[in-house]
């Protein structure tokens, strides 16, 4: 078994053929590692694996930086992120289905001899007993928490529907930490004490570790010395490092947020439902922590994106967005900028349609639209939406007419398979059409016929949210929400020509497209505005010879 760094290592009895284990060894013998933008970030928020980090880096996709950086270094004390360290501590307890093991399973055969370590893991136990427990997600909703966490999630909760004013919709609640509800401030502090709690046993357990690895390293086997390892690293990054942060958070509460932190109350939701209850920190810029722990200390890093410059009104390809985007404005020596000309003719090989008579409000105008578009193509069409709701309406709507004519229709939060899946499938299958959200968009990589056409129901604005109007304040408003508009709508765009001899046709379903967005695609490529018999007719004209 391996989650979250509690890998038992030889006392599994897949260690010696478990693919993970096998690239982490690899890795740090290896002079290049190819990783994603996520696990370097955790990597470097956590200080490393060992406590050092690379000297070289390569960022492919740069543009995915500010949104990777933003999760790594951002903290959340949820009731899922409670209930999840107190089940690692702890263990199953009694009412719960998980056969989750516990730290004094994990530690006790390793520290019998060891009075404090033991007296320390008590006391870890003890404390982790203030978190969320089993369905405290029921307790929370029906006014009837059970320990400090569950209090103070259970006034947070009361916080959120009585501020927000999308209060009983199937979406995501906010509200902000001011004017908290009366007791919310007293819960806050209860539970601060309680976690205090937990810092000072956890660190004298990682000092008894170390001392162990330090003073019997004569008579600890090579198991015993990885699994001592592998605890203390998971005892410091689950542990320690987030309650710490949380203590932080929680201390801030009736007072002055730090002018580099945006702290938020939240509830999430699925289906109509609440999932999950929270307080959430992030920095207002996520690349300067980034900067300060990957970039400044690297000996060099590359960063490549085709879409991190944004070209303005005036023509101006802006290099002050990309350094913003990916932390080298935050480093002191200048970075080194080049910028390469594209292959791909795109003025001759796409066509990009801004459709000016399809109410965007109406779903069934939406519908037919996207359905007469991915006839038109004969599939082959990606159709992205900024809403899982009216992405769930056009599907409903048009399936079966789709499935009629023969062009298979698939569609993210849908059909139940993972968006890789959906993508494989949309790939291999050249007249096959596909409906997805951002993840979508950002994350496809469909060379040749499979991908044709690409229709947006509506321009790409970002969401209101709590976070983003507080960047958009910092970052400088509206030219703000321009720039990642343009940036969204160049991802999108960058989707349809991906090899020699490709060819694709732009759609966006929504008039309010403003010219000055349109510099989001690439220089030379004309901008048509017409009506959806026009565009219907011109995409069948364009792709018919694909």
């Amino acid at each position: 078994m391996y989650k979250r760094q509690e890998c038992i290592y030889s006392a599994c009895a897949h260690y010696g053929k478990c693919f993970v284990e096998h690239t982490v060894r690899r890795a740090k013998l290896a002079d290049i590692v190819v990783a994603n933008h996520a696990l370097v970030m955790a990597q470097a928020a956590m200080g490393g694996d060992d406590g050092t980090l690379p000297t070289r880096y390569v960022f492919d996709e740069g543009h995915h930086i500010f949104d990777a950086a933003d999760g790594a270094f951002s903290a959340n004390l949820s009731g899922r992120e409670g209930a999840d360290l107190r089940r690692w501590l702890v263990g199953a307890e009694a009412g719960s289905n998980s056969r989750s093991r516990g730290l004094r399973t994990r530690l006790e055969d390793l520290i019998s001899d060891d009075q404090s370590a033991i007296e320390a893991l008590d006391e870890i136990i003890q404390s982790a007993h203030a978190l969320p427990g089993p369905a405290w997600g029921q307790r929370i909703t029906s006014g009837q928490p059970k320990g400090p966490a569950e209090a103070f999630l259970a006034y947070v909760h009361q916080q959120v529907y009585a501020r927000d004013v999308a209060s009983g919709t199937q979406y995501a609640l906010e509200t902000e930490t001011i004017s908290p509800v009366p007791g919310l401030l007293e819960a806050a502090q209860t539970l601060e004490i309680a976690l205090k709690r937990m810092i000072l046993p956890i660190k004298q357990m990682l000092k008894s570790l170390t001392e162990m690895l330090n003073y019997e390293s004569d008579t600890l086997d090579t198991a015993q010395r990885n699994r001592i390892d592998a605890i203390s690293r998971s005892l410091q990054r689950r542990g320690l490092l987030p309650v710490q942060a949380w203590c932080d958070m929680l201390n801030c509460l009736g007072g002055e947020t730090p002018d580099e932190f945006i702290d938020w109350f939240g509830v999430e939701r699925s289906a109509g439902r609440d999932v999950d209850v929270g307080f959430s920190r992030h920095w207002v810029d996520p690349t300067r922590p980034f900067s300060k722990t990957v970039l400044e200390p690297a000996h060099g890093a590359l960063i490549t994106s085709a879409t991190l410059r944004d070209r303005t009104d005036d023509n101006d390809q802006d290099w002050f967005s990309a350094e913003r985007r990916t932390g080298s404005v935050h480093v002191v020596s200048e970075p080194i900028r080049d910028a390469q000309i594209s292959p791909f003719d795109y003025p001759n090989k796409t066509r990009v349609l801004v459709v000016g008579d399809v109410d965007k409000m109406n779903g069934d105008a939406v519908s037919a639209a996207y359905r007469e578009l991915f006839m038109a193509a004969g599939g082959g069409g990606l159709g992205l939406f900024t809403a899982i709701s009216r992405l769930r309406g056009v599907y409903e709507r048009i399936s079966n007419q789709m499935e009629a004519a023969r062009i298979p229709l698939y569609a993210q939060h849908m059909d139940a398979m993972d968006t890789g899946t959906l993508v494989d499938i949309f790939r291999a299958e050249e007249n096959s059409c596909l409906l997805g959200t951002d993840a979508v968009r950002d994350g496809v990589d469909v060379p040749g016929k499979s991908l044709r056409l690409i229709v947006f129901d509506r321009v790409p604005w970002p969401r209101p949210t709590i976070i983003h109007k507080i960047r958009r304040s910092h970052f400088g408003g509206r030219s703000y929400d321009e720039m990642l508009t343009r940036l969204k709508l160049k991802q999108a765009y960058g989707r349809l020509l991906r090899r020699e001899g490709d060819k694709g046709v732009f759609v966006m379903l929504d008039k309010a497209l403003p010219t000055r967005l349109t510099t989001a695609f690439p220089e030379g490529v004309e901008i048509h505005r017409i009506g959806l018999a026009e565009a219907v007719a011109a995409t069948h004209e364009f792709l018919k010879d694909v």
